[in-house]
């Protein structure tokens, strides 16, 4: 793999030029002004939240190109997973842990076309089925909904719901709801 060019967008001018610094003393990596998105081969987001301004920042990098997106955010919610999987976010790098070993790691992947949003699955995923109702909860939390939300849809208590969400994503090896939620998408579960 040759050099992989990369554009940067922030919520704020610090984070901007801290990320442009780091990225630029990266193997393989060149960073290159948004202006010259035209042969970009990843894109890096970088946002407080996932909601309002950050969803516009977002969506303004996502559509000025066809490249894979880095997304580093300190929060994203259930329901903001599908908005960032539309926005073709292949990597999602908490800010806590966006050291210049995450970042290459995350950059490489996009690169390869490849995404990191769920760990590959281990032989008893593959066998794993989800019930009905697994399926419906899960639906439901792409949807945006919460546990209570959830319970109120499907005539269940919410803590119904929690044992559920527990049960499948410990079953099937997830680590959170968003990645429950990919999963899903990812197997065609829910689509």
């Amino acid at each position: 793999m040759g050099l992989i060019k990369v554009t940067v967008h922030a919520a704020d001018p610090f984070t901007l030029t801290g990320l442009k610094v780091m990225l630029r003393h990266l193997p393989q990596v060149v960073v290159v002004n948004a202006t010259e998105a035209g042969a970009v081969d990843v894109v890096v987001v970088a946002v407080e939240r996932l909601s309002g301004a950050g969803q516009q920042l977002l969506r303004a990098a996502a559509a000025a190109g066809r490249a894979p997106v880095v997304l580093i955010a300190n929060e994203i919610e259930d329901g903001q997973l599908l908005l960032a999987l539309q926005c073709q976010v292949v990597s999602i790098v908490s800010r806590a842990t966006a050291d210049e070993n995450r970042l290459r790691h995350a950059i490489l992947t996009a690169a390869r076309g490849e995404s990191d949003l769920c760990s590959p699955a281990g032989p008893e995923n593959h066998s794993a089925e989800l019930s009905m109702r697994e399926v419906d909860v899960v639906r439901l939390m792409a949807e945006g909904l919460d546990t209570y939300q959830i319970g109120e849809e499907l005539g269940y208590s919410e803590r119904t719901i929690k044992n559920i969400i527990y049960a499948f994503t410990t079953r099937v090896q997830l680590r959170n709801r968003p990645h429950a939620v990919s999963y899903a998408l990812r197997t065609g579960v829910i689509w």
